[in-house]
């Protein structure tokens, strides 16, 4: 890194940024570096944000529900129910 900033989180912004670095696993400063990353739209790391890592994916996937707008919550229901 060649660059390095301070900045004064409120107690409610640190808290959730702790919460959030411990759920992913990962340091504060690699959550802020992720959210500036996304915030300013600049590509990651890997040189491609996440949407067009994936974009050959969307909406690729037959649910088998017709119609699955409408009837969401019993589709839901029958997945639950038959395990799947």
């Amino acid at each position: 890194m060649s660059d390095q900033l301070t900045v004064r989180l409120s107690p409610e912004i640190a808290g959730a940024l702790r919460a959030t670095a411990r759920q992913m696993q990962r340091k504060p400063s690699e959550v802020v570096r992720m959210a500036l990353r996304e915030f300013l739209a600049l590509p990651g790391p890997e040189g491609r944000r996440p949407a067009e890592r994936v974009r050959g994916l969307i909406g690729s996937l037959d649910s088998g529900v017709p119609d699955l707008a409408r009837t969401r919550r019993a589709a839901v229901i029958a997945s639950v129910k038959s395990g799947r």
